[in-house]
């Protein structure tokens, strides 16, 4: 199993620093990060696209080709890009040149996102939320076999075989579909073959199975190899040496986040006691030391099936950004070094 690492690349509101200087330093920040990353030999690091005030990340795949620059093994991947909003020509072309800057390490996430701002932002009714992204999978995986394209569809002008450059250094550019809770994705994915990422931000993740499950089982139907119905998980998570230190650590950026974002979409209030329900055995939040990051991953895998990743998102907030390279070095140090080696069926976990 592989570990990995996901931010939307969150800076701090409020400060009376200017946006630029803000911005400028949350990316020095994240370059380190993601060097960070690659030395302790974490497998992946995502970016997501977010198009509002507290995120950096309105170009997952430019920040991508600077930490590309600066790293040698590490995959770099979004997490996700925003399919529907975007057009697939310029999704593959930007992570096709990503990959040759890398040397072969970039992947694409494609989701239809949680945020909706970048549908009006880029001139797309949300009435077709789910219409536009069929439509641009389909060109982007068309984009992904063949150089030159013909296509039609409703939302895109259509391809009349003109090439799209350039290639990337892989022979098969990853793509992974992203997914909520929506059977109906999951399904999709199935039948494409394609590989999964499943976020899970709350519950219990064994819930998830029957959805895991369907994805599964469309693939199996659909006529793909088993092997080639990959799962991952995306998911909350934060490390330190202790697992209340890693808890208390998180807590004050979850509970910013959380409580704006609850305030827009009417959820309830943020509280410690869920939060701490959340990183308990049953919960669905990777936060803790060592052992228990790696007894949770190890737990989650096992319910879900078996799963070939996980991937923490931990910038659900301004953190400290000490806290944050001492969480990367455990997680790739120790908890990857666990989970890369195959576990017996007979070890109690």
């Amino acid at each position: 199993m592989q570990v990995g690492i996901d931010s939307f690349v969150e800076t701090v509101l409020g400060s009376n620093r200017s946006p630029a200087e803000l911005g400028a330093q949350r990316v020095r920040d994240l370059l380190d990060e993601i060097e960070l990353a690659d030395r302790s030999g974490v497998d992946v690091y995502g970016i997501g696209e977010h198009h509002r005030e507290e995120y950096i990340a309105s170009s997952p795949a430019v920040l991508l080709a600077a930490a590309a620059a600066r790293t040698r093994n590490i995959r770099l991947t979004s997490a996700v890009t925003v399919l529907s909003s975007d057009d697939p020509v310029r999704v593959f072309q930007d992570f096709a040149t990503l990959d040759l800057i890398s040397q072969g390490r970039a992947e694409i996430i494609v989701g239809r996102g949680s945020f909706i701002e970048s549908y009006p932002l880029f001139g797309y009714d949300t009435q077709y939320y789910d219409e536009l992204f069929a439509e641009k999978l389909d060109l982007l995986l068309k984009l992904r076999e063949q150089t030159r394209v013909e296509w039609q569809g409703k939302h895109r002008a259509s391809l009349t075989g003109q090439g799209v450059w350039p290639r990337p250094l892989q022979p098969q550019l990853p793509i992974r579909l992203g997914v909520g809770g929506t059977p109906e994705s999951f399904a999709r994915a199935g039948l494409l073959g394609l590989p999964l990422t499943v976020a899970i931000i709350g519950g219990e993740p064994h819930r998830f199975r029957p959805l895991v499950d369907l994805y599964r089982e469309a693939g199996r139907r659909a006529g793909h190899a088993p092997e080639s119905l990959d799962v991952a998980v995306h998911a909350i998570g934060f490390l330190a040496d202790t697992t209340r230190q890693a808890a208390d650590t998180l807590w004050p950026a979850y509970s910013t986040t959380f409580t704006r974002i609850g305030r827009e979409r009417g959820w309830p209030p943020t509280t410690r006691a869920a939060f701490d329900a959340q990183c308990s055995g049953q919960g669905a939040f990777f936060v803790g030391d060592p052992d228990a990051v790696t007894r949770k991953m190890w737990n989650v895998s096992d319910a879900l099936g078996g799963v070939s990743r996980i991937t923490l998102m931990m910038s659900g907030g301004p953190l400290p950004h000490a806290s944050m390279l001492r969480a990367i070095e455990l997680l790739g140090a120790e908890v990857g070094v666990a989970v890369h080696q195959p576990v017996p069926a007979t070890t109690q976990r």
